[in-house]
């Protein structure tokens, strides 16, 4: 959903806050071309859904930046967020088929929030 910039010298591997939430206004913008129907109407809106979980998920990847006690309150966090926000996009599509994406996008969340609790 977002790109990282370009590799160099002075940020390998960051991606800036403008570069992240540029993307992510882009996708919010792009759901109101949806169609007007169940899937569209479904999918618009779990677009605040979609966002959340990709932030969780991005957090977890980087909880060995944090103090220990820190650790243990972000992964509390992590698991209270997927399963509100993963069961709000999965009660949407209750009847149809939902997109690989999304299903994808929570099966990620989840178990990036499993491997954080293992270790």
């Amino acid at each position: 959903m977002y790109e990282k910039p370009p590799d160099s010298s002075s940020q390998p591997e960051r991606v800036t806050w403008a570069v992240l939430l540029g993307g992510w206004i882009e996708f919010a913008k792009s759901s109101l071309a949806l169609p007007d129907d169940d899937a569209g109407r479904a999918m618009r809106d779990s677009v605040a859904d979609i966002i959340a979980l990709q932030a969780v998920w991005f957090a977890l990847q980087h909880l060995d930046e944090l103090e220990p006690d820190e650790k243990g309150l972000g992964i509390d966090r992590a698991e209270v967020l997927i399963a509100r926000h993963g069961g709000a996009i999965e009660s949407r599509w209750q009847g149809e088929a939902m997109p690989g994406e999304l299903s994808g996008l929570i099966e990620d969340a989840r178990q990036a929030l499993a491997k954080s609790q293992a270790d």
